[in-house]
């Protein structure tokens, strides 16, 4: 009995290796196409300086689209991703303008977007509310905290020594990609070779049988919106580097993207379906799309069809193999 339920795991995880492999490759292929198709077009794409450009865009979009695919494998949701991107920035911003070093403003910002996560964990576990719901409250409240931070003004002079941070070039590569792909490699260890990553995905897959099994679901509920949180604040700080000063609306949005991304990337949005690398992917496909049509002046609002086409496109697919 032992031998054929054993069996029986190896040939689901080949069955699942094999649908995630097919699933990267051709977002793999799509990528390539896309890179092939601007470059073919426009003069500047495939150019040192607009590269560099696009894996800025793309590490910012990417960094919140790794919290957001743990939270949907989770079987979860989470729209306040923007608004803690947002908060974090200007409680850095707010916090160096009055005299604060630049580590412990950083530190503190941190914490704030982290204490917004654990917010989130604790409604949606605790309270019993739908994540959709829960996420879109504190999306609609931390929103208006910043407003009221800020009084719907930007913060200026910002230390010089932190406006470089995202300036900073590591051997010619951007320093917010290293960051970016620093998290890819800690989110893909962790969603992949710990316990919390397989509580994460048989949290998604079954909730009720996650239970059963003896897995603890409060602290792996508390766990993905923490992480979420976590890592739209290191976004959050380093988008208000690049920016130069703390914006209020800084963020605003980015929820979508980072759906977006993690969707197209074949997580689904029923749980228990998520992958890291389809979603490093699917931010760079997302950011390529939108820097691609820059460069060729393609009308804004034409691209945001495009992009929501791909979003509709993906889920009927995810629903089909369903």
């Amino acid at each position: 009995m032992d031998t054929l339920v054993k069996e029986k795991k190896e040939k689901n995880k080949v069955r699942l290796f094999s649908k995630g492999m097919k699933t990267e490759l051709f977002l793999i292929i799509l990528l390539m196409l896309l890179a092939m198709f601007f470059t073919i077009t426009s003069d500047v794409f495939f150019t040192a300086g607009n590269l560099k450009t696009l894996t800025r865009q793309a590490s910012i979009y990417g960094m919140i689209a790794i919290g957001m695919v743990v939270v949907i494998t989770s079987s979860g949701i989470d729209l306040s991703v923007g608004s803690v991107t947002g908060l974090t920035g200007i409680v850095a911003a707010l916090c160096m303008v009055n005299g604060i070093s630049i580590p412990i403003s950083i530190a503190i910002a941190v914490i704030s977007g982290v204490a917004i996560g654990l917010v989130n964990g604790i409604l949606v576990h605790d309270g019993k509310v739908p994540p959709f719901i829960a996420t879109m409250g504190t999306m609609t409240v931390v929103r208006a905290i910043i407003m009221l931070l800020t009084n719907a003004s930007m913060i200026s002079k910002l230390p010089g020594g932190f406006k470089q941070i995202a300036q900073i070039e590591v051997l010619n590569v951007p320093f917010l990609f290293v960051v970016w792909v620093i998290m890819i490699i800690i989110a893909w260890f962790i969603t992949n070779k710990t316990v919390f990553g397989r509580n994460v995905y048989a949290l998604g897959s079954n909730r009720e049988a996650a239970r059963l099994s003896g897995i603890n679901i409060r602290k792996t509920t508390y766990g993905v919106y923490i992480f979420s949180a976590l890592a739209c604040s290191i976004a959050g700080i380093l988008l208000t580097s690049r920016l130069g000063n703390g914006v209020p609306t800084a963020g605003a949005g980015y929820e979508l993207d980072a759906i977006a991304a993690a969707v197209v990337g074949g997580a689904s949005l029923d749980g228990g379906v998520g992958s890291v690398i389809g979603t490093v992917l699917g931010s760079m496909i997302m950011a390529t799309l939108r820097q691609g049509g820059v460069l060729l002046g393609v009308n804004s609002f034409i691209l945001e069809i495009i992009i929501g086409s791909l979003i509709v496109i993906a889920v009927l697919l995810d629903k089909l193999r369903r």
